[in-house]
């Protein structure tokens, strides 16, 4: 970053004074249109176009994990805000936005002390980053008249330390304390004592002593307020300047030193495929994939750890499903990720029942939460595991893992861990059960598949589900897992384990197909109550079905008429929750939205039973969608209304973006459509039936690792086919294509 020019403002000397707190209502978050995102590690920045934060419906403001530690940082310029030429669009750790003379000034007749200005005069340029240390951001004033001008620039400050849940929305019957602010000439500082004896602390130090700081005033939503009075030559700038750090001291130590969290050392790279197409569009869809996915990454939470965040700013920690779906599509282009998400998970399953937080021995966590709320237990997430999915995810990650990698070290290593989470599914499924959840946390959710609205499990008169709720996908992730892991004890020469895992496999696929299918609707309901009633509403859960194996080839084709039809299929993609039917609502979470991971999903099952004509279609549909968003960046969610309603996708208000599912979709999506299927202990590629999604006629895959083998792959559509061509290989590998 750029330092301030020395000597723009002179030093003050003051002795520290305060000034007084102003608690203020939560303002509850329901709109992220327009917004710029940027994050590092623990801290995210979520700010307005014009880089300013203050009190709104957007949940603006500068977070350390689950906490808001600057709400207020708004820049003013002669006491109005400037006007905007360039956002920032966000999505990386720095960014920089272009502003003007604010709109008083744009009349050339305006004068001050005969010093006329011309219409977009004073260039004013923000350049803001993230790293460990915290936020740092530098203001280039520069004057582009022929005359010295005198500017008055203003930043108004505050923290509010509100947790990510009160800013969700979530009520509170009490919150912690605000200290007065803290002032002296260079910084400014807040501090909040939670209700859990936590103490944070916010510090704004400013490279350029302001010529003054007091109380912002009453109208402003601020406690503080920085003021410089420049005077800036003709064709002369000035750089203004501020670094914010915050942390929390631990409870018991009151006289500690406050230090940010520095992340563990960097690793060496490894190697990742690359992908380049003849769509210049897709490629950015491609490469913006690739950015969101390195902003997500997050080291932690212990050392030598890290994972994926599922998503800023609402779920910027780690989600167990989130993590290991993310992983589990990324093995083709960068597979170490699987394997510290893997070592992250294990690390933290369960080993005891709690009804405080959901866990049971061998249970693979759902949510971390660092926040006041949850360490004062308002909310189960501080270590939450209430989900019925992440732990045949986390098998079944392992076993893709091991597909692409041979690397029977990380298997051995987690193999305590593969056996403490078969005997959780061995526990449910025994006697000829269901993988069932039903919470028994305060406050748990209600609902604990990846649909886990309240609302999100109807049957066909959108009556919503009573509990306890078998789900078909959570079902099939288990059949998958179960014969996933029979294979791996094979490998380990455990003969009687992997045939009762896979004799169990079986068994659970033959229940799936007798208990969920509804012959009068010649569909499967997408999940069981506790009484066996079928909650058998038209939606997307099946397509998890396929992708795993666990539907019969006889009724796929029923499958994929239902999602590409066009109650299902909204142009743009799949909707979660057919349209005309009761419960249905496109800008329902769970209920009649796209989800581009869902999407992802359904077409791999689709391809998994050789039905190209629908899969290429909800590909080609999603695509689009996703080369039509700003910087070409798939959100976690947008409205399910019909592509031949609207010209373009529709934004659902409070999405994440970048999010860690939609981020990965797209390789998935690819991986399917290509065919690509890896078998590295047998040092065996397969490819089978490619197709290119439109309008697409040539990919090339570089640096495809398979185990310890690299290959580069052509893939070319001419005259309706599409061929598959080896263009270097490199280790010990077969190549199988079927056309």
């Amino acid at each position: 970053m750029a330092q301030p020019a020395p000597g723009a403002v002179p030093r003050r000397h003051r002795a520290r004074r305060t000034l007084p707190a102003r608690p203020r209502p939560i303002v509850r978050a329901l709109d992220l249109g327009s917004t710029a995102v940027l994050r590092h590690g623990a801290l995210t920045l979520v700010a307005d176009p014009f880089g300013d934060l203050h009190p709104d419906s957007r949940g603006l403001g500068l977070y350390l994990g689950d906490t808001r530690v600057l709400s207020a940082m708004a820049l003013l310029v002669d006491g109005s805000r400037p006007t905007l030429l360039q956002p920032d669009p966000g999505g990386s750790d720095r960014g920089a936005i272009q502003l003007t003379n604010p709109a008083l000034r744009h009349d050339p007749t305006w004068s001050a002390q005969g010093a006329s200005l011309a219409t977009q005069s004073i260039g004013i340029r923000r350049e803001r980053a993230l790293d460990p240390a915290g936020l740092h951001e530098r203001v280039h004033v520069a004057n582009f008249t022929m005359a010295p001008q005198a500017l008055e620039m203003e930043l108004l400050l505050d923290c509010d330390a509100a947790d990510i849940f009160e800013v969700r929305g979530y009520p509170r019957t009490g919150r912690g304390a605000l200290a007065d602010v803290a002032v002296d000439a260079d910084a400014v500082r807040f501090a909040y004592r939670a209700l859990d004896g936590r103490r944070l602390a916010t510090t704004v130090r400013f490279a350029t002593p302001p010529a003054r700081i007091g109380p912002a005033p009453a109208e402003r939503d601020a406690a503080a307020c920085a003021v410089w009075d420049l005077e800036i030559g003709p064709g002369e700038s000035v750089v203004l300047g501020w670094d914010v750090a915050a942390a929390w001291r631990p409870r018991g130590q009151e006289g500690a030193r406050l230090e940010p969290r520095r992340p563990a050392p960097a690793r060496s790279e490894t190697p990742r495929a690359r992908i380049e197409t003849d769509d210049e569009l897709l490629n950015s869809v491609l490469a913006r994939s690739l950015a969101d996915l390195a902003v997500l990454e997050t080291v932690g939470p212990g050392p030598g750890e890290s994972f994926l965040a599922a998503g800023v700013p609402w779920f910027a920690t780690l989600f167990g499903r989130d993590a290991l779906l993310a992983a589990m599509f990324l093995l083709p282009v960068r597979a170490s990720i699987a394997a510290d998400t893997l070592r992250t998970l294990a690390r933290l399953q369960a080993t005891e029942r709690s009804d405080r937080d959901d866990a049971e021995p061998g249970k693979i966590l759902h949510e971390l939460r660092t926040g006041e709320m949850a360490a004062t237990g308002e909310v189960p997430f501080a270590r939450y595991y209430g989900t019925a999915d992440a732990t045949p995810l986390w098998l079944l990650l392992l076993a893709s893992y091991h597909a692409w990698t041979a690397d029977d070290a990380v298997v051995e290593e987690l193999w305590p861990n593969v056996l403490a989470a078969v005997g959780w599914l061995e526990d449910r499924l025994a006697d000829g059960g269901l993988v069932t959840y039903q919470t028994r946390a305060p406050r748990g959710l209600r609902n604990q598949g990846w649909k886990d609205s309240h609302d999100s499990v109807r049957d066909r008169n959108g009556r919503s589900a009573e509990l306890p709720i078998a789900l078909i996908e959570v079902q099939a992730y288990a059949v998958g897992a179960l014969r996933a892991i029979a294979g791996l004890a094979a490998r380990r020469g455990d003969g009687a384990l992997a045939a009762r895992l896979r004799a169990q496999g079986d068994e659970l696929a033959a229940r799936l197909d007798a208990r969920f299918w509804c012959a009068d609707l010649d569909r499967y309901a997408m999940a069981l109550d506790g009484a066996g009633r079928p909650a058998d509403a038209l939606a997307s859960n099946v397509g998890h079905a396929l992708w795993q194996g666990a539907v019969p080839a006889g009724r796929a084709a029923a499958v994929g008429r239902d999602l590409a039809g066009a109650r299902m299929a909204s142009g743009w993609g799949l909707r979660t929750y057919a349209a005309g039917q009761p419960g249905y609502n496109p800008l329902g979470y769970h209920l009649g939205t796209v989800w581009p991971h869902d999407t992802a999903i359904a077409v791999a099952g689709l391809r998994r039973y050789r039905l190209d004509g629908p899969a290429t279609q909800l590909a080609n549909g999603l695509l689009d969608a996703a080369r039509t968003f700003p910087l070409f960046r798939l959100p976690e969610v947008f409205c399910g209304f019909a592509r031949a309603d609207t010209g373009h996708p529709v934004a659902y208000p409070v999405a994440c973006a970048p999010q860690a599912f939609a981020a990965s979709a797209p390789f998935l999506l690819l991986q399917a459509l290509l065919g690509i299927e890896a078998d590295a202990p047998a040092r065996t590629l397969r490819i089978t039936r490619p197709v290119l999604p439109h309008p697409v006629r040539r990919i090339v895959v570089a640096g495809l690792r398979v185990g310890d083998a690299e290959v580069d792959l052509l893939f070319q559509s001419w005259r309706g086919t599409t061929g598959a061509e080896v263009l270097r290989r490199h280790g010990d590998l077969t190549v199988v294509v079927e056309l």
